[in-house]
């Protein structure tokens, strides 16, 4: 656990993420927290990132989980061969708890969402450097449930292609000829979390379009 005293230290953190205007919003949303944790460095893309860690050794790298060219999970994973007591927490806009397991299963010490206020967020990172775990309340909450279906095989239509529960209803309207309109309306949710989702089932489907993705379902036989 972190230690109150305000003799500590802050926490040493590097920032990663593919585009500097988010590594620079970080940066300022931390700056109020400059006693607790402590920006002493910043990447901008993964590859760069390997070299920064190195040379500054920081108590936590934040990364952000896609980023062009290497994916924040390969980034984890070289940095722990590194050094396996590196830690490494995962910021990202990606509430997908398949994302969550393969950073887990990579050795990430967290997963936080960019969502999370920077209150949360310094609370988090600290967590982190005293040994703990950080996931999302929310996620960590599906993410169990998941889990518990999977250990007792009670699988949804498209979870061994890596389907969330959500993405495969969102799957089977699109297999029954609904709209994005449509299927935001009979779910209740905005047009573009349905955008967001289904970009999320054609790269996991491995296809590019609708099309694809009802032929995929069908060939596979997802939905029976």
């Amino acid at each position: 656990m972190a230690s109150d005293s305000p003799t500590s230290r802050p926490v040493r953190i590097v920032l990663v993420d593919d585009h500097e205007m988010v590594i620079e919003g970080l940066k300022a949303m931390l700056a109020a927290f400059s006693d607790r944790v402590e920006v002493v460095g910043q990447a901008v893309g993964a590859e760069k990132a390997l070299s920064v860690v190195d040379e500054l050794d920081p108590d936590i790298v934040l990364t952000d989980v896609r980023m062009q060219g290497s994916s924040g999970l390969d980034l984890c994973q070289e940095l722990r061969e590194r050094r396996p007591d590196r830690k490494v927490v995962m910021l990202s806009v990606y509430d997908d708890e398949q994302y969550l397991f393969q950073a887990l299963r990579v050795g990430a010490s967290g997963y936080l969402l960019k969502s999370i206020n920077s209150d949360d967020l310094v609370r988090q990172l600290e967590f982190v450097h005293g040994g703990a775990t950080a996931i999302d309340p929310g996620m960590a909450a599906r993410a169990a449930d998941t889990a518990a279906r999977m250990q007792r095989d009670e699988f949804w239509p498209g979870a061994r292609h890596g389907l969330t529960q959500r993405e495969s209803e969102i799957l089977s309207l699109v297999v029954n000829g609904l709209s994005n309109r449509g299927i935001a309306n009979k779910l209740v949710i905005g047009d573009e979390t349905v955008k967001t989702h289904l970009r999320s089932i054609y790269r996991k489907l491995g296809v590019n379009d609708r099309t694809g993705a009802v032929a995929t379902a069908l060939r596979e036989g997802i939905f029976q």
